[in-house]
């Protein structure tokens, strides 16, 4: 995956002796929300195991994120790539043997997965993958690990627009989503899919062929839809106007010749990926078609950026 440039999320701590092992606030833009708790005490109980010491004080977490919470465009990649970065930050900053910049990559990745999966990929940049694959030896299913295969030039300034078609929260989480694959009558086939795709992908990558990564990228979009339509019970999360983009994009793929594709997240909202190049030709369309589709005509431009930094 590529991590996002423009998707920010701030985090920040402040910490004291707790009473208990309960007591963390969270603010979300200054403003408090309690409603966030239930899932910053999930990921506290997973990775306490390997943070023992986060039990012994309270903590006060303030954040910021760029992209609209909840709508499936993975803001709380962005958040838990924060927040395993600034946890990761403070138990370097006393250890008495600090990690390696390497095995502190991977335990940061590792820890981000434990709040979210698409987390642990938003870590570093530009490119990552998670989960173990025969053609990528340094894969695991703990963390994600940087690409260091052969990537063209093309796809080393890629532009992401977002399409804001719903900006309110998506039916159905990434958590239950993922559950719901577990009795899937079509999972085996998906998984080998997947497989298959990757190792296309990494082809694609290598020989900068735009048009097959434009087949690969919305097979695999349209394919994780496909899934969730097809589960019990099942979720239809694509909207009227996410066709309406889909078919325009399509249309204006062949007859521009322009290497322009889609991909969806697990909701409305559409991402059009594209070579930097072409963003002169794109965003006048953007602008005065596509947006017309977008909930109060808005997108968000983005580009390829390089992972969790220190601020």
């Amino acid at each position: 995956s590529y991590t996002p440039f423009s998707e920010q999320s701030k985090e920040s701590q402040g910490i004291g002796r707790a009473p208990d092992h309960s007591n963390f606030e969270v603010f979300v833009e200054g403003s408090a929300k309690p409603e966030f708790a239930p899932k910053i005490a999930t990921f506290f109980n997973r990775i306490q195991a390997h943070m023992p010491w986060i039990r012994s004080f309270q903590w006060r977490i303030d954040t910021e994120n760029t992209f609209p919470h909840g709508s499936g465009i993975a803001s709380s990649a962005s958040g838990f790539a924060a927040l395993a970065g600034a946890l990761m930050e403070l138990e370097n900053s006393w250890s008495l043997h600090p990690l390696t910049p390497e095995l502190r990559a991977q335990k940061t990745s590792f820890l981000a997965r434990l709040g979210s999966g698409s987390a642990s990929r938003s870590v570093l940049g530009p490119l990552m993958y998670w989960g173990a694959h025969p053609a990528l030896p340094a894969s695991s299913d703990l963390y994600a690990c940087v690409l260091e295969h052969e990537v063209h030039a093309v796809f080393k300034n890629y532009k992401d627009t977002i399409l804001l078609v719903d900006q309110g929260e998506k039916e159905v989480s990434s958590t239950l989503g993922h559950n719901l694959m577990h009795d899937h009558p079509f999972a085996h086939q998906r998984f080998e899919q997947a497989q298959a795709n990757l190792n296309k992908l990494l082809a694609v990558l290598a020989n900068g062929d735009t048009q097959e990564f434009c087949a690969l990228v919305e097979s695999e979009a349209l394919s994780l839809h496909a899934m969730m339509m097809t589960s019990n019970p099942s979720y239809l999360l694509m909207k009227p106007n996410t066709l309406a983009i889909i078919e325009k994009i399509r249309l204006f793929r062949r007859t521009q010749n322009v290497p322009v594709c889609f991909t969806l997240d697990a909701g409305a909202n559409v991402h059009l990926l594209y070579p930097a190049d072409f963003t002169p030709q794109l965003m006048p369309w953007i602008k005065n078609d596509l947006s017309q589709h977008c909930q109060g005509g808005q997108f968000i431009e983005d580009q390829v950026g390089q992972g969790v930094k220190k601020v």
